[in-house]
């Protein structure tokens, strides 16, 4: 079975992608006004942001 790995997108893909990141930003965007925290990914591992973000060593101690 042949298999060809495309490297880039399709133009409904990059439609699709485009609109999640708009989704994603006006999210980010909204939970910052309520001053909720977000958890995003940075260098692969989890970041929780925000005023009320939980401190990562309880999240660890409770696992």
């Amino acid at each position: 079975m042949n298999v060809k790995l495309k490297t880039t997108p399709s133009p409904e893909g990059l439609k699709q992608l485009e609109i999640l990141r708009q989704t994603v930003g006006k999210t980010l965007k909204k939970k910052r006004r309520l001053g909720q925290y977000a958890v995003t990914w940075q260098d692969g591992k989890p970041v929780v942001r925000g005023e009320d973000a939980p401190d990562m060593d309880e999240n660890l101690l409770n696992d």
